[in-house]
């Protein structure tokens, strides 16, 4: 089982145990009737790329589990999870598997 790592400028992030790298998606700017938001009126989207992924928790045989989301899949995660970062200008969110709630297909 290999562990995915984010490569941003000349630092590599490696995520550790059940930890997740999401790069956060950008807001919306436009409607779908074709008006512009302000940007003290657009949500912020709670979904992002996986872009790094842990080798997953340990049992109590201390065997690794391997976790089910996978690099390059789109998710949606909780509201209030991980903890948020930028680096070279992109936002950046660490979290853990258990707060992803859903893959987005399609």
């Amino acid at each position: 089982m290999a562990t995915a790592e984010a490569k941003t400028s000349n630092r590599k992030l490696k995520p550790i145990n059940d930890k997740i790298v999401v790069q956060k998606a950008e807001p919306e700017t436009k409607t779908d009737g074709g008006i512009y938001l302000p940007s003290s009126s657009q949500e912020k989207p709670l979904e992002g790329i996986v872009i790094a992924v842990g080798p997953g928790p340990r049992n109590e045989k201390g065997e690794r589990q391997e976790l089910q989301i996978k690099e390059g899949e789109r998710v949606l995660y909780s509201k209030y999870s991980g903890t948020e970062f930028k680096q070279d200008g992109k936002e950046l969110l660490i979290i853990s598997e258990k707060d992803i709630l859903a893959i987005i297909e399609g």
